[in-house]
């Protein structure tokens, strides 16, 4: 199976989850109603951008094992911050639900526009992509996912999530974010590019 059908499936779940968690430690708080909104309004954009403009990257087929393994397990770590929020009744003061908002709203926006802006650019042009969102940061979708799992990672209250993002982070967007440098270094203009953007935040 291919390896979106992986990370889809894990998107799918998220919702069923949450809800069973709350069933399950009957935890109806504005607090869980809240982030099942957010986290599961992230699933449901993933799935649509999966079939509007989705990443090449996640064509490649994986064996059933490599890809339960290897792909879909590893991202059941997202859903520890849910279980924790909602297993230890979290409260959170009205300052962090704000701060959670906003974080949230601006990941989506890096998220899914830079992935949007690169898919139909690349559709119309290769080469390199320096404009709009990817004007001072090289890589704004990874961003924007870091500030989404951030908001997370807020609302729980834990270590634990920060923990498992942070494993990402430098197990897996790290390495894509040198990896694609290396790719498009080849092409004219990159490094000029590069003393005009940083690799994952913006340049001031």
């Amino acid at each position: 199976m291919k390896v979106s059908t992986y990370i889809n499936a894990h998107k799918i779940l998220l919702i069923p989850v949450v809800l069973f968690l709350m069933w399950y430690f009957n935890n109806w708080s504005t607090e869980a109603f809240i982030y099942l909104a957010i986290h599961g309004t992230y699933c449901l954009l993933w799935l649509l951008k999966h079939n509007m403009f989705p990443d090449n990257r996640f064509s490649e087929k994986q064996p059933f094992l490599i890809g339960l393994f290897f792909i879909f397990l590893p991202l059941g770590g997202y859903y520890i911050a849910p279980y924790l929020l909602i297993s230890n009744y979290v409260v959170l003061p009205p300052y962090l639900f704000v701060l959670v908002v906003f974080i949230y709203t601006l990941g989506i926006f890096l998220h899914y526009v830079s992935d949007a802006q690169k898919y139909f650019t690349l559709k119309l042009q290769k080469g390199l992509i320096n404009e709009g969102l990817f004007t001072k940061t090289r890589n704004p979708n990874y961003l924007g996912e870091i500030l989404i799992y951030s908001a997370y990672a807020i609302m729980a209250m834990h270590w634990i999530p920060w923990l498992v993002l942070s494993g990402w982070v430098f197990g897996f967007f790290l390495k894509n974010m040198i990896k694609k440098d290396k790719s498009i270094s080849r092409h004219e203009g990159f490094i000029n590019y590069k003393k005009k953007s940083w690799l994952l935040f913006p340049k001031p």
